[in-house]
């Protein structure tokens, strides 16, 4: 195994590549819960890469994500990972080719757990990916996202309860990560459209996604009055505080937040909570 300090910085550089959203709370985490969440985020980026690839065609997504979710049901094997993924290392992203790497920086108490996680996550994306996103209804919106979203909620509701008892409702943990990841559905459906994808389903409107992402971010906000912790506290308010103001902005018409804007959320919630 590499360096276990070089393996942590290069797993920072990687998410701060990949997720400044994930990466600034991250940093406010004590050492221990600094490096987990960064590896198991980092095995979910994984995977959702290989989802989200615009080069990789429909039969190629489901074979990668059904066969990494079959070798994270067993200790991990490194050489049948890089054999399923080496046809595809000069499309792939790092992060995606580096999943072995993510997994043998999580400290071993709590990797089983991730490693469960990122399975059923690869699983219900490739299912997903075989229904071409077909999202018909409510039940349909919920079981994506709770595939996409929601396992990270529960997978970070577990880490907290490993790392220092603390206790939070998983249904709300769901929610959590739910309505994160609508307001990313509101924020891209006109990409998603060019690329022949909605997300949203038949018949609701534009207002009704709102009012849906909306109904979780308040369920998110239930969640976190069960974390006493200051630094999971912190960790978990600032993607819902800029979740919150982009969906405003977006309801205000911009399409994001500005750079300023995110910087003084992260201000404004570190001053909360000194």
């Amino acid at each position: 195994m590499k360096n276990e300090k070089k393996l942590h910085k290069e797993a920072m550089t990687v998410l701060k590549q990949t997720s400044r959203t994930f990466y600034i709370p991250i940093t406010f985490l004590e050492p221990t819960l600094k490096k987990t969440v960064a590896s198991a985020y980092l095995c979910m980026r994984a995977i959702d890469e290989m989802e989200d690839h615009e080069s990789l065609d429909g039969e190629t997504k489901q074979h990668l994500l059904r066969s990494t979710s079959s070798l994270l049901q067993h200790p991990f094997d490194e050489e049948a990972f890089h054999q399923l993924v080496h046809p595809y290392k000069d499309l792939l992203p790092d992060v995606s080719l580096r999943l072995g790497d993510w997994i043998a920086l999580c400290p071993t108490e709590i990797a089983p757990r991730v490693k469960d996680y990122t399975s059923t996550m690869a699983k219900g994306m490739a299912d997903w990916t075989e229904k071409e996103w077909n999202i018909q209804d409510k039940d349909d919106l919920d079981d994506y996202t709770y595939y996409v979203a929601g396992l990270v909620g529960e997978m970070l509701s577990d880490i907290w309860e490993w790392r220092d008892g603390t206790k939070t409702d998983r249904q709300l943990a769901v929610a959590y990560g739910r309505g994160l990841q609508t307001v990313n559905i509101l924020r891209n459906q006109q990409e998603d459209l060019e690329r022949g994808v909605s997300f949203i389903p038949e018949g609701w409107s534009t207002d009704d996604l709102f009012e849906y992402t909306e109904h979780n971010l308040a369920l998110a906000d239930e969640y976190i009055k069960d974390i006493n912790s200051r630094s999971i506290n912190m960790f978990c308010k600032i993607p819902l505080a800029l979740a919150k103001k982009t969906l405003k902005a977006l309801k205000n018409g911009r399409e994001k937040m500005s750079r300023t804007e995110v910087e003084k959320t992260i201000e404004e919630i570190k001053e909360e909570s000194l």
